[in-house]
């Protein structure tokens, strides 16, 4: 999607120092910043205002998932901050999607989670039996189109697939991202960032491969640089 970074760093409390420490080496790249529940828990709405001033795209990652009318509410609250990006559960059903999207404000991009990429085949069997994480993320991505949502949230080993079933101009981004020599950590369904923009993501979360290195800036480069090789190739 034009405009949108391709990359959103992922900044957590525990990342071992404040927000500003963490995001002054990185004033100046092409990137955005995902700002999610628990950051927004412990600092604030003003957490976003003060990302969005040190010239940051803002994700703001709070995963909705409500009654209809509860999450229209929220949506609409939300926007005031004027984040970039939003997201609320598809798992919330249709007409919770509608609600939300009818509730949008702003320039704000609306979009949806599928399956988190922390879950697996297991994991999933207790809420969706019988389907796949693929399946059950692209009947998700389908629905969150039909309802009028700008993008999905999705695994990149599932972005091929949402990819080749939604029109053109639907967002793609995808946490579970990792260097090839980065640790998992509690991500389950990863590829690496050229990876994923190969298989149509459009953007990438990363988290503590670049907030936990020791040179956050060296890190962040590098991945985009591995961003644009996939982009051209």
């Amino acid at each position: 999607m034009n405009g949108v970074s391709r990359v959103f760093v992922a900044v957590t409390s525990d990342c071992g120092t404040g927000v500003d420490e963490i995001l002054k080496p990185l004033r100046g790249l092409p990137i955005g910043v995902k700002i999610g529940l628990e950051l927004f828990t412990r600092e604030g709405p003003d957490i976003v205002k003060a990302v969005r001033d040190q010239g940051f795209q803002v994700f703001l990652d709070l995963k909705f998932h409500d009654i209809p009318h509860t999450v229209a509410g929220a949506v609409k609250s939300a926007c005031l901050l004027q984040p970039d990006i939003l997201n609320i559960h598809a798992s919330g059903g249709m007409e919770m999607m509608k609600a939300a999207r009818q509730s949008l404000t702003g320039n704000t991009i609306l979009i949806a989670v599928t399956v988190l990429t922390s879950l697996d085949q297991t994991d999933l069997a207790l809420l969706a039996p019988g389907l796949t994480p693929g399946e059950a993320c692209l009947r998700l991505a389908l629905a969150a189109e039909s309802a009028g949502l700008g993008g999905v949230v999705c695994s990149p080993l599932e972005a091929r697939a949402v990819r080749t079933r939604t029109g053109p101009g639907f967002f793609i981004i995808t946490p579970g991202v990792r260097p090839a020599a980065a640790s998992m950590d509690d991500q389950k369904r990863v590829m690496t960032p050229g990876g994923a923009i190969a298989s149509g993501a459009d953007s990438l979360v990363v988290g503590r491969p670049i907030t936990h290195a020791s040179d956050r800036r060296v890190a962040a480069e590098g991945l985009l640089r591995e961003v644009e090789e996939a982009l051209r190739g």
